[in-house]
């Protein structure tokens, strides 16, 4: 059984690059320190409000190629502050990015304890600490840290010298025990898929409100999106769970931050691909319309 305990990646992690040298292109490794700095920072503003976090780079290494990594938190000068979470967004960043690949495969099991959350594929494990893994329920709302995550995928999808991702507890550890395969990881950037001829872009955009559907169920909403009229239904089940539990009121003209789904089909004749249909996959954040406050004379 290969194990990753990700209790182990509290301040500090290795990000393990399997290049078939002991180099790396600059750009590959800028473009996914940066990626991963960005996923920590919207992490932690959805954990840790109050307080910031930097990603420093501690070492590089041959591995074939490593980069060890820390997170530095402080505290912003505000009163209302929440108490720091700490050693938990290295751990939170590392557990996302193992789920998102994991999750390609249908024998994936889940084991959901008190303390713990194992993550089983095969003959490989990923266990979590129950404070991670709902840090990183809470983080995956968040639209900046999966578009962040989504461009360290590509990142690596454009480095065909790159042949697997993994994380190390320390630079001596040597390769990790579960390397996410060049090929997994491709899949899971969700860039484009081809479903039956069909084009399926995802894109997190925001939606203005025209028309409301409020009951599950296939019927299409109505929105504003780049200036033109588009018809989707929304098939986030959380989101309707919270609708219905009175956490939001939706009113037209609101907004909404979404996962929107763009299926697009070719034309034969000219080989472009053009807008067919749209889905509300996810639900981020509602955003209520604003309205004018009257200025009183003073």
């Amino acid at each position: 059984m290969k194990i990753v305990d990700i209790s182990k990646f509290e301040d500090s992690v290795v990000l393990y690059f399997d290049t078939s040298n002991t180099t790396i292109n600059a750009y590959t490794l800028a473009s996914t320190l940066v990626s991963i700095a960005d996923a920590a920072k919207a992490a932690n503003s959805s954990i840790n409000a109050g307080h910031n976090i930097e990603i420093i780079v501690e070492a590089l290494g041959e591995g074939s190629f490593k980069a060890k990594i820390s997170a530095v938190y402080t505290t912003s000068k505000n009163i209302f502050s929440s108490q720091l979470v700490a050693g938990v967004i290295i751990g939170l960043l590392s557990n996302y990015i193992y789920e998102r690949v994991f999750s390609l495969d249908d024998s994936i099991k889940v084991e959901i304890n008190t303390d713990e959350v194992i993550i089983n594929k095969g003959d490989e494990r990923i266990v979590v600490p129950r404070k991670v893994y709902d840090a990183t329920r809470e983080a995956e709302k968040n639209p900046k840290f999966v578009q962040s995550i989504e461009r360290t995928f590509q990142a690596i999808e454009n480095d065909p010298d790159i042949k697997g991702f993994g994380f190390s507890e320390t630079m001596d550890s040597g390769r990790p025990k579960v390397m996410l395969l060049r090929e997994s990881i491709i899949l899971a950037a969700g860039e484009v898929v081809l479903v039956e001829g069909v084009r399926i872009i995802p894109e997190v955009v925001e939606l203005q409100i025209l028309k409301a559907i409020l009951e599950r169920g296939k019927r299409k909403w109505e929105f504003m999106w780049r200036g033109i009229k588009i018809s989707a239904p929304i098939t986030s089940q959380s989101f309707y769970n919270e609708f219905f539990n009175h956490d939001i009121t939706i009113a037209p003209g609101d907004s909404l931050e979404v996962k929107l789904l763009i299926n697009q089909v070719k034309n034969e004749d000219t080989g472009i691909y053009v807008n067919k249909s749209y889905e509300v996959a996810e639900v981020y954040k509602h955003i209520p319309r604003l309205k004018q406050v009257p200025i009183e004379n003073v």
